[in-house]
């Protein structure tokens, strides 16, 4: 009966160790959180970062070119509005326009017009065309692709009439620019052309408005400012295309000039504007790729955009095969890790076993077990065997030391009382001699000793705590007497005291070092008429305190140390705990505490400090009081 009911106690103690997990199942488990999720989590975000970083890169560099080419664009257009400008300012043509217009001498004024024109058109390259409309009507042209003196190609296929130009033109005081559209056949090839047109501007009559000028240019001049911002490899272009538009939505320029002059995107709804133009590249073939990307600056004077489509394609194919290569260095690196974790915990936890068997035995009395290390077993788990071999000892040496505290701590107690009894001990033995002096009638020598006990009292009261300043005068009143009976009232002493800075509080025995210092080093060497000053007064946020002697003075060079903050020479060091003093004060007030010498050799010595206004301190207004 009895080894049945232990059976079934064994076989339920048997299910519950079951039911928990092992050291060893604990120990894969936490390798595989502290070393395989974070190896998967650093490949991830590397991925991300180089991708990033990439996309960055590409987009820079995108922008750059574009930018680039914009500035080129720029730069070549304008050198034909200052041509334009040359023209329409120029007096000869303005003369003869004038001439046309007032029909004077026409024929042979349009004849030397047109004359003129054509050497302009020379003059550059990609000028197919210049024609001047007057504001009745005339016209007079050259145009190269044209033999025909009488009609303009280009006007007629551009839809608007001469005085619908005119009208447009001239009611504007800049360049206006006309978008390319389809001007004429020429030697079997098509032309393609944009206008510049400005009225032309007689400086002599600003306001007459006679006639305009418009400036023909060949389209292949924006195609090759284009061409520059794209990838070109035996003609064709790679990954990239860059067009112009204007502000309708019609191609002012474009790799296949059979399609300048189309209109290509809707420009009343913007958020769809850069799929429109991927839609267009890629619906008639010039790119193919799944992935791009659209670039885009507006020239504001022209009303032109410059679009720069980038096929993106074979950078993401490029990201995504280096995507399958981490995953698969990421499977890789997780199988050798599991493996390596299966080892490494198998030799751990038999390294335990041997630890947790000696722990038994202990538990069971053998207080003497020891746990044998070997080669076999890690460096931390040998570790734990000798902590384990030496616990007994190291807890003996552990109660040695807990005893040899607490005898220090009562020590310290001790100490601590016999430091509390030490100043009542000094305050009665003066208040005993004071009671001495009064019955020999030696009344100096009491008030005299009444003087040091206050101070003690000030002093030794929580000594960095803060006072009211009429309670630290009254103090520096006492600390003064004294000094002046210990030099037999050799020096004079002047004190000042706004009535309204009384309230205000400072720190305790702030000023007494550098009182100190002007008496015993300002009037050393000095053997009459010493005087000490000491004035108090409020300024607008801060308690002005200038403590000036007529003492000997301090050379330049000590003065200048001490401003400073620097206290390595032995003359500034003899002057008594000046440093420290300053040091409090900065540590107390921070910026707004300021400390300023002002001293000259035999002229006596003048310090000047400031610090800010304080009301109320609560609970540290600290106050000496009787012991």
């Amino acid at each position: 009966m009895g080894a049945s009911y232990s059976n079934v106690r064994q076989k339920e103690k048997m299910r519950k160790i079951r039911r928990k997990r092992s050291f060893k199942y604990q120990l894969i488990v936490s390798f595989c959180m502290i070393s395989i999720i974070p190896i998967v989590a650093i490949n991830l975000f590397s991925y991300y970062n180089i991708t990033t970083i990439v996309q960055n890169n590409v987009d820079e560099l995108n922008v750059t070119n574009l930018s680039q080419t914009k500035n080129y664009y720029d730069v070549v257009l304008s050198s034909y509005e200052d041509l334009l400008y040359q023209m329409y300012t120029d007096d000869y043509i303005v003369e003869l326009v004038d001439k046309i217009v007032k029909r004077e001498d026409v024929a042979v004024s349009r004849n030397q017009l047109r004359r003129t024109l054509r050497g302009i058109a020379n003059v550059k390259p990609y000028i197919q065309c210049i024609t001047v409309i007057t504001d009745r009507g005339d016209i007079v042209f050259y145009d190269k692709l044209a033999t025909s003196t009488t009609n303009i190609k280009w006007m007629e296929n551009y839809g608007v009439t001469s005085m619908e130009l005119y009208d447009t033109v001239s009611a504007m005081n800049q360049t206006d620019f006309l978008s390319t559209k389809y001007a004429a056949e020429f030697n079997s090839q098509s032309y393609y052309l944009f206008h510049m047109a400005h009225r032309i501007v007689d400086y002599k009559k600003i306001n007459k408005k006679n006639g305009i000028i418009i400036l023909s240019i060949d389209e292949q001049l924006l195609n090759e400012i284009c061409s520059r911002n794209q990838g070109i490899n035996n003609g064709e272009d790679l990954n990239n295309l860059t067009l112009i538009t204007d502000n309708n939505g019609y191609l002012v320029s474009f790799k296949d000039s059979k399609r300048v002059g189309n209109k290509i995107i809707d420009t009343t709804i913007e958020d769809q504007q850069n799929q429109e133009y991927k839609n267009f590249v890629r619906t008639n073939g010039f790119l193919t790729g799944r992935f791009m990307k659209v670039y885009r600056i507006y020239d504001e004077s022209r009303k032109w955009s410059i679009i720069n489509i980038s096929d993106q394609s074979n950078i993401i194919g490029q990201m995504t095969n280096q995507q399958k290569l981490i995953i698969m260095v990421i499977v890789l690196s997780v199988f050798l890790l599991i493996i390596i974790i299966i080892f490494v915990t198998n030799h751990l936890t038999s390294s335990i076993g041997q630890i947790v068997k000696a722990m038994k035995a202990v538990e069971n009395g053998k207080l003497t077990t020891q746990v044998k290390a070997g080669n076999h077993m890690p460096v931390e788990v040998e570790i734990i065997a000798d902590q384990f071999n030496h616990m007994i000892t190291e807890l003996g040496e552990s109660i040695e030391k807990e005893k040899a505290a607490i005898k220090g701590q009562r020590q310290a107690e001790i100490t601590a009382l016999e430091a509390q009894i030490n100043p009542h001990f000094i305050y009665n033995t003066l208040d005993t001699i004071n009671w001495l002096a009064i019955d020999k009638e030696q009344y100096e020598i009491s008030n005299a000793i009444n003087s040091l006990a206050k101070i003690l009292r000030y002093g030794v009261d929580k000594s960095n705590g803060v006072v009211e300043i009429r309670k630290e005068v009254d103090w520096l009143k006492q600390y003064v007497f004294l000094q002046q009976t210990r030099f037999k009232d050799s020096f004079q002493f002047l004190l000042q005291v706004e009535p309204n800075v009384q309230e205000f509080f400072i720190h305790k025995l702030l000023l007494q070092p550098f009182v100190e210092n002007a008496i015993l080093h300002g009037f050393d060497g000095r053997k009459e008429n010493h005087i000490l000053e000491i004035m108090i007064s409020e300024e607008s946020d801060t308690i002005r305190i200038m403590i000036t002697d007529n003492g000997k003075g301090m050379s330049e060079k000590v003065v200048k140390q001490i401003n400073k903050g620097t206290d390595g020479s032995e003359e500034v060091n003899s002057h008594i705990g000046i440093s420290n003093a300053i040091g409090r004060i900065r540590m107390y007030y921070g910026a707004a505490g300021l400390v300023k010498f002002i001293s000259k050799s035999g002229e006596g010595t003048s310090i000047i400090i400031n610090i800010p206004k304080v009301i109320g301190i609560g609970g540290n207004n600290n106050e000496s009081g009787n012991s």
